[in-house]
């Protein structure tokens, strides 16, 4: 019986849309996967959780306030090692697949992860840095599975590693490094993975050209490994026999997280999922995995977050206090009353709270919408709908200031452009852009008392800051203090006609933190005050300086000095 065209279209589509609702209904944020020939465990929640290799819905393995991490399935895949802190210090445990108490196996008072098994199974292999001094640095290190004394390997520096299959070599990296997030970083930090042999220990240093290259393991005499090689961290491969270098996935808008194998298929973490790659044709395949499970932390819940208060600021009228806490922006009565939660996003972050001039709104920047960070303005009782003004260009903002006559918002972004909002129309434009990108935050903005001039400290070439001024009218920009000395911290006198600023002329060139070559200057800052306006009287009249001299003979000597400050 022949099925209509139709009807195999219409099955099709269900098909297609079926898949697309499982896929949509997967469970994301799953990490550091393992994977035996029969099952996949990964992190989800700071817990571990296991499924079939082939994805469906997971079965939590443990269920604890603590942080557990590095799951590793055995080479039988009937156990799991991973790393947990919930007696205090991290440990090495093991538990069966099928769930249960977990096995303590490492006691000693050192932070100890788990990093695989030995081939046969027999021990858990782990990174730690007990035993070393005077600076601490990692070895590897292997425990029986059924616990008792820790045996150290000959690798004298090591922070991950695997066995190869034989149990003959191990393949090293031995960089513990402070932020693995820094994308395309070239420092330090990057060293050359090594193939260690265990008999000989002759070394064999896989090829590295500063880049960073993590999570290495063995599929017959191939190491696969991460690297950002190629500026994302993808797969590659390295063949130990004749030293070929080959790479297996090319992904070139987010980094590869994770790297697992069971000896004949790899798993990694990409974005959030779990996939299963063939490395003989360089295929890969996207796990869908539920998680189901009771999550008490992520329960709705009073919580009190006064000791999380930042970016307070007294009320025009001095009666209430602006602040913000964990995400949220709330006004305080500095007396008598209650607090009052303005944005009751628990769902978004709130930042940078600020008074209008009036104390009658406030603004802030939020991210509730899902759509980036947008300027938010309401009443001071929060009874009125939120204004919502795009920030354009800007991602997020920083040092808000609300110009004295109401009409404008500046504020400095994430690229250190000062950007100045129109409040009424909601346009933006930008009165200048700071030197470097480090001074983000920290530029200073602040209104004339007329609300046509912004202030602020911009870095120059030679990286001092120059106190510099913005016309609202003409767009001018106008730097006001001397090249040569490193000024900050504008503030407006009331009259509008004086500019006061904290300045330093002895600043000096400054070792960094990790050089000890040379002692860096210790510079003194001073009040500064710039007169305006060119008929302005200097504030400090001149007076004359009556000097007397006393010599030895009674010959007297006076001096009338004119034009000498005092």
């Amino acid at each position: 019986m022949r099925i209509p065209f139709y009807q195999k279209a219409l099955s099709i589509l269900l098909l297609t849309f079926l898949h697309s609702a499982l896929i949509a209904q997967s469970t994301r944020l799953l990490r550091e996967p393992s994977i035996s020939k029969t099952h996949l465990a990964f992190i989800y929640g700071a817990d571990l959780w296991i499924t079939p290799i082939t994805g469906g819905e997971a079965k939590r393995i443990t269920s604890t306030s603590a942080v557990e991490s590095d799951p590793h399935l055995s080479p039988d895949g009937k156990m799991l090692a991973f790393s947990s802190n919930r007696s205090g210090v991290t440990a090495v445990y093991v538990v069966s697949v099928e769930g249960g108490i977990p096995n303590r196996l490492t006691w000693y008072p050192e932070d100890a992860f788990a990093r695989g098994w030995s081939p046969d199974g027999k021990s858990v292999l782990y990174a730690s840095t007990r035993e070393t001094a005077p600076s601490d640095y990692a070895r590897l290190w292997t425990v029986p599975m059924g616990g008792g004394a820790s045996t150290l390997l000959p690798a004298p520096w090591a922070f991950n590693g695997q066995f190869s299959p034989n149990g003959k070599q191990l393949v090293i990296d031995r960089m513990n490094r402070w932020d693995r997030e820094w994308r395309n970083y070239r420092g330090g930090q990057n060293t050359a993975l090594q193939i260690l042999d265990l008999e000989t220990l002759k070394e064999t240093h896989l090829p590295n050209e500063r880049t960073m290259d993590l999570h290495p393991l063995w599929i017959g005499n191939t190491v696969y490994f991460l690297s950002d090689r190629d500026f994302n961290m993808n797969i590659w491969s390295y063949d130990s026999k004749n030293a070929g270098l080959k790479q297996i996935t090319k992904i070139k808008d987010t980094d590869i997280k994770w790297l697992s194998t069971n000896g004949k298929e790899l798993a990694y973490e990409w974005s959030g999922n779990i996939y299963l790659l063939d490395p003989s044709n360089g295929s890969s395949k996207q796990i869908d995995i539920v998680v189901k499970g009771d999550f008490p932390w992520a329960e709705t819940k009073w919580e009190n977050v006064s000791a999380r208060a930042t970016n307070a600021s007294l009320s025009p009228t001095g009666k209430r206090i602006l602040l913000e806490a964990r995400g949220e922006i709330f006004t305080v009565p500095v007396e008598n009353g209650d607090a009052l939660n303005l944005s009751n996003s628990s769902g978004a972050a709130d930042r940078q709270p600020l008074w209008s001039p009036d104390g009658r709104q406030i603004a802030w920047f939020s991210d509730q919408g899902g759509k980036g960070y947008e300027l938010v303005i309401t009443d001071q009782f929060g009874k009125t709908a939120l204004k919502k003004i795009n920030l354009g260009v800007s991602k997020l903002g920083w040092e808000p200031c609300w110009s004295p006559d109401g009409k404008w918002i500046a504020f400095v972004d994430d690229d250190v452009r000062i950007q100045v909002v129109e409040l009424a129309t909601g346009k933006i434009q930008t009165a200048d852009i700071g030197g470097t990108n480090i001074q983000r935050g920290d530029m200073g903005i602040s209104w004339s008392p007329d609300s046509k001039w912004l202030a602020y400290a911009k870095t120059g070439s030679n990286q001092f800051k120059r106190i510099t001024v913005w016309n609202l009218t003409t767009g001018k920009v106008t730097p006001i203090s001397d090249a040569m000395a490193d000024a900050y911290q504008p503030a407006w006198d009331r009259d509008g006609r004086h500019l006061y600023f904290l300045a330093s002329t002895n600043l000096a060139l400054a070792s960094g933190w990790a050089n000890t070559s040379s002692i860096s200057a210790k510079p003194n800052f001073g009040a500064y005050v710039t007169v305006l306006r060119k008929d302005d009287p200097y504030p400090f009249p001149l007076k004359k300086l009556i000097l007397i001299i006393l010599i030895e003979e009674p010959l007297l000597f006076l001096f009338l000095l004119e034009n000498m400050i005092t």
